[in-house]
């Protein structure tokens, strides 16, 4: 992000909070938005978007008057993408700032430490983490999942290995909930289909060296390495790797296999690499209308981080859903709207402004997002499309989508 274009934007809308406020039926009824993003750390190459996407539908729904009868105030901070951080990051937002929501938090850890804080609190919280405990732990239905589970990521690595013709997979996991939960689906999507893998390690973090990780597996001599990882730790690896001159493919998942990592190892070591990350409703009303905002506000555009589009539908479909509940409603009651205004049947909008046009006639309304079609399934998950990308000569180049039902 321009730091120019983000001091800019954050100024005007903290001098925004000052002004009086207009359209509302008090001053002081609003609904204040925690984002807690990882905007340091493991994360920090998406969390400055991300957070950026959410002040930006903050502004939006505002301007459209705000969202049953509310103004929506922001408050921000990091998690640093690491637990602890997370945990007094999200206290201050509950205890401090007394919001009623929070958005944006990215690894599966960070997500797990904050969701007993938010359950306590009876908060709504959103993420776009992949491990698959978080939606058997969500008892309240008060977490709300924007990105694909792991064992989605599994099933789309398993579809992407029968394609291309692999025989001996091998898996390679960081030992966190996301890393093993990416590598466990996977897992039971090749032995359904009736494969097995040839071996698997866990590894542990911020370690200078992984080449007993890594012979360990090459020993088993897989034609395809699966990897659940980081960008740190992948940088590692596949620079052992290259340097031991073993013949193998990898998969990885695209927030380690990215343009950061071509950039640390170079064009020849990253060649044929297999990156999957999930893809935005690219061909929807709401992502050309959020690309060219946030392309306008950060200089670059909205594929160059699919997380921002999930970020900014965490606040749509909230807005929505405080719309549908109507003035002065509890958070239980805007919680229980979120299915309702973003799952079919209903009339397709693509904006805020649309839904609450739609609302206001009564009319039942079906949000597809900028990120995804945001069907949510009764642990409040998604299902997007998963992109296929291939390195190839420094660039990330995507040779097919691939679709999975679960």
């Amino acid at each position: 992000m321009q730091r120019r274009n983000f001091v800019k934007l954050g100024g005007a809308a903290a001098a925004l909070q000052l002004l009086p406020s207009i359209g509302f039926s008090q001053q002081g009824d609003v609904f204040r938005i925690g984002s807690l993003t990882p905007i340091t750390g493991a994360g920090s190459p998406y969390g400055p978007g991300m957070q950026q996407a959410i002040r930006m539908a903050v502004d939006e729904v505002n301007a459209a008057g705000g969202a049953g009868g509310r103004k929506l105030e922001l408050y921000t901070e990091d998690d640093q993408t690491k637990p602890d951080a997370a945990v007094l990051a999200a206290k201050k937002l509950i205890e401090v700032n007394k919001v009623q929501a929070v958005l944006g938090t990215w690894a599966s850890g960070v997500t797990l430490a904050v969701m007993p804080l938010t359950d306590a609190a009876g908060i709504i919280q959103m993420n776009v983490s992949g491990a698959p405990t978080i939606s058997t732990l969500d008892t309240k239905d008060l977490v709300w999942r924007f990105q694909a589970t792991n064992d989605r990521f599994g099933a789309a690595f398993a579809e992407i290995c029968a394609k291309r013709g692999f025989k001996r997979p091998a898996t390679m996991a960081f030992n966190n909930a996301s890393g093993l939960g990416n590598v466990e689906g996977f897992t039971r999507a090749w032995e359904k289909r009736g494969g097995k893998v040839a071996a698997h390690v866990t590894y542990e973090p911020s370690r200078p060296s992984y080449r007993s990780e890594l012979q360990k597996i090459l020993a088993a001599r897989p034609d395809v390495i699966v990897m659940g990882s980081y960008l740190p730790d992948t940088t590692i690896i596949l620079r052992e790797w290259f340097q031991s001159g073993a013949d193998t493919r990898w998969i990885i998942p695209g927030w380690a296999a990215n343009p950061d990592l071509v950039k640390a190892l170079g064009a020849e070591v990253c060649e044929g690499i297999i990156s999957v990350e999930t893809v935005s409703n690219e061909k929807s009303a709401s992502y050309a209308q959020f690309d060219a905002a946030f392309t306008k506000a950060t200089g670059k555009a909205a594929s160059t981080n699919i997380y921002a589009a999930m970020a900014y539908d965490m606040v749509i479909s909230l807005a929505l859903a405080m719309e549908a509940a109507g003035p002065k409603a509890t958070v239980e009651q805007i919680n229980a709207k979120m299915r309702d205004v973003s799952n079919a049947p209903g009339t397709a909008v693509f904006t805020f402004a649309e839904g609450k046009a739609q609302l206001a006639k009564k009319a039942k309304v079906n949000y597809e997002g900028a990120s995804s079609k945001l069907d949510f399934d009764k642990a409040g998950d998604v299902t997007p499309d998963f992109g296929v990308f291939i390195i190839e000569k420094g660039q990330l180049v995507r040779r097919d989508v691939v679709s999975i039902s679960m």
